[in-house]
């Protein structure tokens, strides 16, 4: 930046003065440092949104049934066969319905999916659990239940439905009980 020096009388430039370049400051610094990360930010989430959206297929219909019948129809599970190569382990009597530990261990070759059903829920479809080839079949996870029922495991195994049953009794209802 070029600063001219200018006489009172004739307005011509006595002197040319250089300034000096500005030395950046942590201030600058900063400033530039968060509006780069607020645009790589949305840039990002821009580009993952789609992603998100190809994941979140679901069996809609499944999710919404009301009774337990629809909902084990939805998934394709019109019949069952009893299966002790199902490890089904809940506690025979969950305190909070909100928080109640399952764990699931299946030893049937070929598992595919494994479907989470308590009986007495509002939507007793709780979960769907997808198992790519290779991996072990090992569920650990909390459901909620509204009252005391039956928890239902059903494995999808080469087009076949295996199910394992355990009561689990409920003191607190965790589905707005």
């Amino acid at each position: 930046m070029r600063t001219q020096l200018q006489s009172k009388n004739m307005g011509t430039p006595l002197a040319t003065k250089e300034s000096p370049p500005k030395k950046p400051t942590r201030r600058n610094f900063l400033r530039t440092l968060v509006f780069a990360s607020a645009y790589t930010a949305t840039f990002v989430a821009a580009w993952l949104r789609p992603i998100q959206l190809l994941a979140a297929e679901w069996n809609k219909v499944a999710f919404d049934a009301k009774v337990l019948a629809d909902a084990v129809k939805s998934i394709g599970g019109t019949s069952a066969i009893e299966s002790d190569q199902i490890l089904l382990k809940a506690p025979e009597i969950a305190e909070n319905g909100a928080i109640v530990p399952v764990e699931i261990t299946s030893k049937i070759p070929g598992t595919q999916t494994i479907y989470i059903v308590a009986d007495k829920n509002p939507q007793p479809l709780v979960a769907i659990f997808d198992i790519a080839a290779g991996l072990e079949p090992f569920i650990a996870t909390r459901i909620k239940m509204g009252e005391s029922s039956k928890v239902r495991v059903l494995v999808k195994a080469a087009g076949k439905f295996y199910v394992a049953t355990q009561e689990v009794k409920v003191t607190i209802g965790g589905c707005g009980g």
